[in-house]
């Protein structure tokens, strides 16, 4: 299971297509040529735009890896196709329900681990990485009354960013050799985008789950499966060694294995994706996490090597990154929705948001203000939220 985001975060996916018809550089042979002409239109995506000999192939690589930086890309690399180990490893996971109520992940049979069965034509994938840490990092448990969300949720939602950027490397290919069939995916769409991260060589694939490299885990993926058959890059040899930190600090003990996350003990699974009552027995463990949880992340040593984002958007907004959990509980769902809008915590809608906040306020220190604010919504009309706050006023002495 990956996160969000950000690698993105159990988020649905964004995806746009594009088939192209038109003439292009022809240096192969006719019969080649018209062979993969009538591939590609017996699939729907046609290849005009062919170069023919394996160095130019190569050339090619490299142009897209210098074009996808100068677009503001941290990393960009190709990955192969075959992800058979990678679909043994799902199937398990999906088997043992670690899935929960995420029914997306299994909705798409083999698509996600089968490039080609979503994408006909398909010879290889662009990956792009896109840094998004907003700042310095704070533990989570520093102040209770402080309002914990997830750092890759403190700014503007990244979808629409991402996938332009992703649009604009298309684009710009096409300027080069001409059209050629592609599509681009920004989070999860039945993509396995860290597997491919990992194959395009931009890291690997950290105990916690999440792509990892020698510059840290703060950074959002996203993908161009193309009908071109560009050479992959070779994959970098892991470099956890030893180190179970991520595993170890897991607040709800979501990891049962080292790459192995129960995703319905993990906190960003109980406060995005649940939409029903958090498990009693695992709300203490929440402590001031209204909105994913980046635990795993902060506790990674390679992450001290990580560099602040350059993209603005992805900068703090509202001053979620310093607020407390009794102004947010206060919000109403006007409020809520005029100042998340083009956020991704909009999707949660206001009774989730408000179900995550009493719970926080539960595990805060006993305090006039966030009893005084769990009142406020002791009558709220809806069930999950009332019972969340009566569980966390149950919680405050006398």
């Amino acid at each position: 299971m990956q996160q969000p985001a950000h690698q993105g975060g159990f988020a649905r996916a964004e995806v746009t297509l594009k088939v192209n018809h038109g003439r292009g550089i022809q240096h192969l042979s006719e019969s080649h040529t018209q062979r993969a002409r009538r591939r590609f239109v017996r699939q729907g995506i046609f290849t005009a735009g062919i170069i023919g000999r394996m160095q130019d192939w190569v050339a090619l690589k490299e142009s897209i890896r210098g074009w996808g930086e100068e677009l503001g890309f941290t990393a960009v690399g190709i990955a192969s196709i075959d992800l058979g180990d990678s679909e043994r490893d799902l199937l398990d996971w999906l088997t043992a329900g670690c899935h929960g109520e995420m029914d997306y992940m299994a909705a798409h049979g083999t698509k996600r681990t089968r490039p080609t069965e979503l994408v006909h034509g398909t010879q290889a994938v662009i990956s792009c990485r896109l840094d998004y840490l907003p700042g310095d990092c704070r533990p989570a448990g520093t102040d209770l009354l402080h309002a914990e969300i997830s750092r890759y949720a403190l700014g503007r939602d990244y979808h629409k960013l991402l996938r332009t950027r992703l649009q604009k490397l298309a684009e710009r290919i096409e300027q080069s050799i001409g059209p050629f069939g592609y599509r681009t995916f920004t989070d999860s769409a039945p993509v396995m985008e860290v597997a491919l991260a990992e194959r395009a060589g931009l890291g690997w694939r950290g105990k916690h789950t999440l792509l990892l490299s020698q510059t840290g885990s703060w950074f959002f993926l996203g993908e161009i499966y193309v009908a071109l058959p560009l050479p992959p890059d070779t994959p970098v040899n892991p470099h956890c060694g030893s180190c179970t930190a991520c595993l170890d600090t897991c607040p709800t003990g979501a990891f049962v294995a080292p790459y192995r996350l129960d995703g319905r003990r993990c906190i960003s699974y109980l406060t995005i994706e649940l939409k029903g009552s958090i498990p009693e027995e695992l709300r203490p463990l929440l402590g001031n996490r209204i909105y994913g949880c980046d635990d795993c992340q902060m506790v990674c040593p390679w992450n001290r090597f990580a560099s602040r984002t350059r993209e603005a958007d992805f900068l703090p907004r509202h001053g979620l990154d310093r607020t407390t959990l009794v102004e947010l509980f206060a919000w109403t769902e006007t409020d809520f929705n005029d100042r998340l809008a083009g956020s991704p915590i909009r999707r949660i809608g206001h009774e989730r948001w408000l179900r995550n906040i009493a719970v926080a306020l539960g595990n805060a220190s006993p305090n006039r203000q966030a009893w005084a604010a769990l009142l406020t919504r002791l009558d709220h009309p809806s069930a999950l939220v009332r019972e969340h706050v009566a569980w966390a006023l149950v919680r405050y002495p006398g």
